[in-house]
């Protein structure tokens, strides 16, 4: 299956400063995995370059078949108990204010590895409690103990991603369940955390079912979303549709927003932790008003 040519304003200019360095070698030493490689995101270089990373936990191997994701897929190795400390120690390291955390899918363990968040978010608030933890987590297939879990380790923000429209799950995403996903935000913000999802656009999704998606975030009093562009990262993935001009995302920004939630970040290069340290001192602000 051929890649699509991107347009100028997804060219992106490739990072190898000291700090880049440094972040890849500290994830190197601590034998620690990221999204930010394992899912080939097109912001690795300016991230690193600003000292930032978000930790995957829980391997790098994921038990499903995501038809748009890069992350490896196949047979998974046991958790390692070691690998929260070792986060910890690389947050420390960094010197990071807002720290992210997330994983792989692991449909194999009973509580879907949702023990392993709760002692990362332990172990980075032991050495380092001024540090704010945004966790990012997969469904646990809907499992409510799990979900408690996550909920009660009271994380800063509590981040799942519903990816795309509700009619694309079938194609993008067919191992997990749209409705699952959006009761996982709505018990996330009853249960009192500042609740975040991202969704990709350029694989299909009509305006109206857009709209449609943003006003079911808001019934349901989403804090934060985040907007940004599909790119195919290699041959077997879907292809993309259509490639968004960088004004329909800022158009998308203000339609969310109107829409009732509260802070929505948009545009062609924007993912679901791209940035995240700003978009805590937003609410931080947002909440002091």
């Amino acid at each position: 299956m051929a890649m699509e040519r991107r347009p100028d304003w997804l060219k992106i200019r490739l990072a190898s400063n000291s700090a880049y360095r440094a972040v890849r070698e500290l994830i190197q030493d601590k034998n620690l995995h990221t999204v930010c490689r394992s899912a080939r995101c097109p912001n690795i270089g300016d991230c690193w370059s600003r000292k930032t990373a978000t930790f995957m936990i829980l391997g790098d191997v994921c038990t499903r078949n995501c038809q748009f994701c890069a992350v490896t897929k196949g047979q998974v190795l046991p958790p390692d108990p070691e690998e929260p400390k070792r986060v910890a120690l690389a947050v420390k390291k960094l010197g990071l204010r807002h720290a992210v955390i997330t994983s792989v899918t692991r449909d194999d363990l009973p509580d879907g590895g949702s023990e392993l968040f709760v002692k990362t978010v332990q172990e980075i608030r032991k050495i380092s409690p001024s540090c704010s933890v945004e966790i990012l987590i997969p469904d646990f297939q809907g499992n409510g103990e799990a979900l408690r879990a996550v909920f009660d380790a009271l994380p800063d923000i509590l981040n799942h991603n519903l990816e795309v429209v509700p009619r694309l799950y079938q194609k993008a995403r067919p191992k997990a369940d749209f409705n699952t996903s959006l009761d996982i935000l709505r018990r996330a913000k009853k249960a009192g955390l500042i609740s975040k999802t991202g969704i990709m656009v350029g694989l299909g999704e009509t305006h109206e079912e857009l709209r449609d998606l943003f006003k079911r975030l808001s019934d349901i009093e989403l804090d934060i979303l985040t907007i940004g562009q599909y790119l195919q990262p290699t041959a077997n993935n879907l292809r993309v549709i259509q490639f968004y001009k960088p004004e329909v995302f800022q158009e998308l920004k203000i339609l969310g927003e109107q829409s009732g939630i509260r802070h929505v970040e948009s545009g062609p290069l924007v993912r679901s932790s791209y940035h995240a340290d700003e978009q805590i001192t937003h609410m931080d602000d947002q909440l002091r008003e």
